[in-house]
């Protein structure tokens, strides 16, 4: 409306630079504006005073080359007439050419984001958390995006994913370490900047990851104002906060300092009434003073207050067991037999809060223990009172479920008439993991549990409602391993010390649920075979 005809060309040669959904109909609209318009009024003054210098060298140039030639003759040469530059239609072609290039190789790579485009159903924020499709979509985007190497073109893609998925920790820690590759440390803090500071200040997550990410630069003062902040306001007591802040204090020689930090978690959980992760924190620190300094005594009486102090658990029992596994001959079998007996016995005086499956499995922790280290008498003694208190349960259980297939199994004749079965079809026990109780590495028997069902995509931003999303190479270490602090469990011991029970309570995983047909699921059970009792004592030796 304006005439600018100048800036209406220079606007459709920004859009041509970029992939959109009307490049052609931009293309085809720019023709018409340079044909319909002189070239004259289609650049800009920029590109007028370019055009111009380019013809002056292009022509001082021509001139110095002709003053230099020597010709055998003699004769004298005059110098050869200079074009002032390429015609009016020429220019118009180069002019045409150059943005035609542009569109060409927009539409190219046009052709290898459609899918990723076509997938993002939610360009703008929102409260309500995205789907797992999506979520995986924006990774996969992201990836294929740094493989192309244009880095204009990686932050802008960050900065879209970014408005999406502002509630989600993992896209900003990936986004930091992206511009830390890149040699682009300004661009890090600031996204890191951004995001423990007002997208998602109030996550643990973040702030663990923004400790660690300034302790690697360097900046040792914020990465302890990073921890202090998640111990005093975002997350008091969390056990991971404590022992990754313990662990660089250690790193920096401030050997006391890490100390210190256990014993105020610990002097601040014994003033709750009922500390879940008071046993956790006791079995860490007892676990680090042995790894950092040697010392078996201090070690020792770590796990001895706490029996003072705390109820008798599973984790701290484990600690107990697993420490004396390593220590020098002889072992103090009957100390650790009379904990186990508290423990795992029932007791109507005192009832213990532990349910059945924690006391079974520290009962065959213990068992293997002795295995190893126990007597003839001390073996027979620990097996004889497992079967008697948990064989039992195995057995009705076991008898429940064969008599279940053995109905099943008697009106297979029923079940084949009222439906048509395809074959062969797939065992539903395949879908599931086994029931048999596996040995781990150590003394920890891990017992498999049932996949949790859940009815939609879990969200991963919210407090206390995780998921684990899909493994993303250097990233996959974040976002997904905190809990919170109230929960604990145990989780599988390694080898030798470190077969203490892990730092902070791992994280549940939700498989993926399949939903089979009538027909498929009455197939599969007719598939089933009998049950089988499994002996006992075949699954521990």
């Amino acid at each position: 409306m304006q005439q600018e005809w100048g800036r209406l060309a220079m606007i459709y040669t920004r859009i041509l630079e970029y992939p959109n959904q009307q490049l052609d109909r931009y293309f085809n609209s720019f023709k018409e504006l340079a044909g319909s318009r002189p070239l004259s009024e289609l650049r800009t003054a920029e590109e007028a005073a370019a055009a111009a210098a380019a013809a002056a060298a292009l022509s001082e140039a021509s001139v110095q080359a002709n003053e230099g030639e020597v010709h055998p003759d003699g004769t004298e040469q005059f110098p050869k007439p200079v074009s002032a530059g390429l015609t009016e239609a020429e220019e118009l072609q180069k002019y045409i050419a150059i943005r035609e290039e542009m569109y060409k190789k927009a539409k190219e790579f046009d052709s290898k984001i459609i899918g990723f485009e076509t997938a993002i159903r939610r360009p703008y924020f929102h409260v309500r958390p995205l789907n797992v499709a999506e979520l995986e979509n924006w990774h996969s985007y992201l990836d294929f995006m740094e493989r192309e190497g244009d880095f204009n073109k990686v932050v802008k893609l960050y900065e879209r994913c970014l408005i999406a998925c502002a509630n989600y920790p993992e896209y900003w820690m990936r986004y930091v370490l992206c511009m830390e590759a890149s040699g682009m440390l300004d661009l890090a803090n600031n996204a890191l900047a951004r995001a423990s500071q007002v997208f998602v200040k109030r996550q643990p997550e973040i702030h663990l990851f923004a400790a660690r990410f300034k302790e690697q630069i360097g900046d040792i003062p914020g990465s302890q104002a990073a921890y202090q902040l998640v111990h005093t306001e975002i997350s008091p007591g969390l056990i991971e906060a404590i022992i990754k802040h313990a662990n660089m204090e250690y790193r920096l020689g401030n050997l006391e300092d890490a100390y210190s930090l256990y014993e105020q978690a610990i002097a601040i959980e014994r003033g709750k009434e009922h500390s879940q992760t008071l046993p956790m924190l006791y079995a860490q620190y007892s676990r680090f003073v042995y790894m950092v300094s040697g010392n078996e005594e201090k070690a020792r009486e770590i796990l001895v207050q706490a029996l003072e102090h705390v109820q008798l658990s599973k984790p701290l029992l484990e600690a107990l067991i697993h420490f004396e596994s390593i220590q020098s001959l002889p072992k103090r079998i009957n100390y650790l037999d009379s904990l186990v007996v508290k423990f795992i016995v029932p007791d109507l005086e005192s009832p213990n809060v532990a349910g059945p499956a924690d006391r079974e499995e520290l009962s065959c922790i213990f068992l293997e223990f002795l295995n190893v280290f126990g007597d003839a008498q001390s073996i027979k003694k620990a097996e004889d009172r497992h079967a008697k208190l948990f064989l039992p349960h195995q057995s009705t259980s076991e008898l429940k479920k064969r008599h279940a297939e053995d109905f099943l199994a008697s009106d297979k004749a029923k079940i084949a008439r009222s439906y048509s079965v395809p074959s062969p079809a797939q065992s539903l026990t395949g879908a599931y993991p086994s029931a048999q109780s596996q040995w781990t590495a150590g003394y920890g028997l891990q017992h498999q549990a049932w996949p949790a069902v859940t009815q939609g995509p879990v969200q991963q931003w919210a407090p206390g409602n995780t998921q684990q999303q899909a493994a993303y190479g250097a990233y996959s270490g974040y976002g997904s391993s905190y809990a919170n602090p109230q929960m604990v469990a145990s989780a599988p011991p390694t080898a030798a010390y470190g077969a203490y029970p892990t730092t902070y309570p791992a994280q549940q995983a939700f498989p993926q649920q399949s939903y089979a047909q009538p027909t498929a699921v009455v197939a599969a059970l007719l598939q089933q075979p009998a049950s089988v009792p499994q002996a006992y004592y075949g699954s521990y030796y």
